[in-house]
């Protein structure tokens, strides 16, 4: 385990990766639409250039809704709720993957936010945050619109696990959220599926945006926002969350939220609890701040919720990691939200013969927000991340998404 809050992780398998300042990677924006990538019929000159792309029908029906290779909402008629599929990146067979799409268009101009969920196949709960804020607009009552795709990483959602099963060079598994903004011609399908989203449906409809996420499998985290509080609208957007943790933190270029604010458009990521499961009653902290961002940008009208005024919000811009350094059950000592400080044991593993093999404290004074949820561990798992505050922040951080 690492000694201080200095010390970095190299991560590859699971929930750790380095921070880099926002922005790092907008120059990749620039090769995100390649016109004619995939063999579509749609352009992308519009979405390149930051402007809405007409909507494109490719003809296909699935499930009697209307499949799309392009859309721009401003097309869709107002006041009505649309189903639609969009065409994104074509397989080994010739096929492709379809995301569902679901746009709640106001009866009045206005503003246009886009909700994600879907990007990690695992995460349910962020799934059906969406699906229950979308459920409770009524679009004869709203201006502007909401657009929502709950399942982004369609292979990974089939088998409700964390990454794409990639085959296009041998079998591998790789994470969407290190793929954005993509590139439509790409080396991987992840990364052409990648820019088909951004380029074509995503972008162009966003004023502001929000992707959802939860813990990994094995992995449980507490109710959080990931943002740049240093953006004032996204600040204005966070602290409309009833919900006790923020992690105030760029974090590292390839996630999508990033990706979003590399083009102007503010967003950040909400992390609602465990993986592969539904927790209704963190679901409704999210659905509640959700609805009151929309009720912030004039959607829907109504007074506002509880935000995070009414809640002990606690801000840190740094987490730091306690991996496991040796195999065996692990027991935690505290609980997620609760405070620790330096020198606090947080967990003790046993081995085989249940004789303690390993204790691990804090070296930091924060709020438990992630810990491993899979009873055993083995050297380099991490068993609990620690949100704190430095007081000057390298960027260099990781964090539990």
């Amino acid at each position: 385990m690492p000694n201080t809050p200095d010390e970095r992780l190299d991560r590859r398998d699971f929930m750790i990766a380095s921070v880099a300042t926002i922005g790092a990677s907008a120059g990749l924006v620039a090769n995100a639409g390649s016109a004619g990538a995939q063999g579509s019929t749609a352009s992308v000159a519009g979405p390149a250039s930051g402007a809405p792309s007409a909507t494109v029908y490719t003809g296909d029906i699935i499930h009697g809704k209307k499949v799309v290779s392009a859309l721009d909402v401003g097309d869709l008629e107002p006041g009505q709720r649309h189903l639609l599929y969009f065409q994104g990146v074509e397989m080994a067979s010739g096929q492709r993957w379809y995301v569902s799409v679901t746009v709640a268009k106001g009866a009045r101009p206005g503003k246009r936010v886009v909700l994600v969920s879907g990007v990690h196949g695992d995460e349910m709960s962020s799934v059906h945050a969406v699906q229950t804020v979308m459920n409770q607009l009524d679009p004869a009552e709203m201006s502007g619109a909401v657009m929502a795709v709950t399942d982004v990483s369609r292979p990974a959602v089939e088998g409700m696990q964390r990454r794409w099963p990639n085959a296009g060079r041998g079998a591998d598994l790789i994470d969407m959220n290190r793929e954005w903004p993509g590139n439509e011609n790409g080396m991987t399908a992840p990364e052409r599926h990648a820019g088909l989203l951004f380029n074509r449906l995503l972008r162009p409809n966003a004023d502001a945006a929000i992707d959802f996420h939860t813990g990994t499998t094995g992995f449980e985290v507490t109710a959080f926002n990931i943002a740049g509080m240093d953006v004032p609208e996204v600040k204005a957007m966070v602290e409309l969350y009833p919900v006790g943790q923020i992690f105030d933190n760029h974090v590292y270029p390839g996630v999508l939220h990033n990706a979003f604010m590399e083009v102007g458009i503010p967003a950040f990521t909400p992390e609602i609890g465990a993986a592969r499961v539904l927790d209704p009653e963190m679901i409704a902290l999210f659905v509640e701040g959700t609805m009151n961002v929309l009720k912030h940008y004039r959607i829907v009208a109504g007074p506002m919720g509880r935000t995070g005024k009414d809640v002990s919000v606690f801000i840190g811009n740094s987490a730091f990691p306690i991996l496991a350094t040796e195999g065996g059950l692990v027991e935690h000592l505290v609980r997620l939200n609760e405070k620790v400080q330096p020198g606090q044991k947080i967990a003790i593993q046993r081995n085989s013969f249940g004789e303690v093999v390993a204790e691990y404290t804090s070296v930091v004074a924060g709020e438990v927000t992630g810990q491993r949820s899979d009873a055993m561990a083995e050297p380099g798992n991490p068993l609990a991340f620690i949100l704190f505050h430095k007081d000057v922040p390298d960027r260099g951080e990781t964090y539990p998404e």
